[in-house]
């Protein structure tokens, strides 16, 4: 077997548990989160966080075991999960094409239920140039502090690396935060009309979004302390670079088309 292993460069991963435990944690999180919009308390939620987390966790360790110390990942593997990886983002493009989709064909061609008018004339707008003008310079500083990160790898500079991630790591927790605080102080709910819905669907799941982001690379973060990361070898961290620049320009495209467009008068 070691002698069939080394006779080519592909890496033929070992059966894994995690992609199932993962599907069940999602399923069980989906309930969870549909009973407690229907009212159930948010405990309900906690079983699928928990699946999700541990095989978060698990898989991550499986995945850097053969990447750093197996030496599966050679340059033709890479290669593959480059594409992988692109092709993830293309299907998360998608994912928020819907959401912009449904706010556009609202705000274009407002229902008679609203009376023809967007936004609403019951719906008070945020202010695009406060609260959503700091968090977009946040996550631009943000993108620009993950280059930083990245060109100090590619320097074998470790301190900037480190540095590099932890700055943008407070950045997204930073705008994460932010955003929150905003929710909780609209002016609308969720369930308010088409504009309320589209608005936290399409921010909430953009924010959900940033948290994924900051979790990735809070794990290249620790990865990065712990050496792991190679000047030619460090796919793991291309990737959380290359997702989150996906996430600061959806962003920029949020805060255009619904922050600073959807609350202006030219709409409705």
């Amino acid at each position: 077997m070691a002698s069939d292993a080394q006779s080519h460069e592909y890496h033929l991963v070992e059966p894994s548990p995690w992609p199932a435990v993962g599907s069940i944690g999602a399923f069980v999180l989906a309930l969870g989160f549909i009973a407690y919009m229907h009212g159930s308390p948010g405990i309900y939620t906690a079983p699928g966080i928990i699946l999700v987390v541990f095989t978060m966790v698990m898989w991550w360790r499986d995945v850097i075991k053969e990447g750093e110390h197996q030496g599966h990942h050679t340059p033709i593997v890479q290669l593959g999960l480059r594409y992988g990886m692109a092709l993830f983002i293309a299907s998360e493009v998608m994912f928020f094409v819907a959401w912009f989709w449904a706010y556009f064909n609202a705000a274009l061609y407002p229902p008679e239920a609203i009376k023809g008018v967007w936004p609403p004339a019951n719906i008070e707008t945020f202010d695009p140039w406060h609260l959503p003008f700091v968090n977009t310079l946040i996550l631009l500083t943000s993108g620009t502090t993950v280059t930083w990160a990245h060109h100090s790898l590619l320097h074998n500079d470790r301190k900037g690396l480190i540095w590099g991630l932890a700055v943008t790591v407070a950045l997204g927790i930073t705008f994460t935060g932010v955003q929150a605080y905003e929710y909780s102080h609209a002016a609308f709910g969720f369930k308010d009309g088409i504009y309320a819905s589209t608005f936290f669907m399409a921010t909430g799941f953009h924010g959900a979004h940033v948290i994924i982001g900051s979790l990735f690379l809070i794990v290249c973060l620790g990865r990065a302390m712990a050496g792991h990361f190679k000047a030619d070898h460090h796919f793991g961290f291309e990737a959380a670079a290359w997702y989150w620049h996906f996430v600061d320009v959806v962003w920029l495209f949020l805060f255009a088309c619904i922050y600073v467009w959807g609350a202006s008068d030219v709409v409705g």
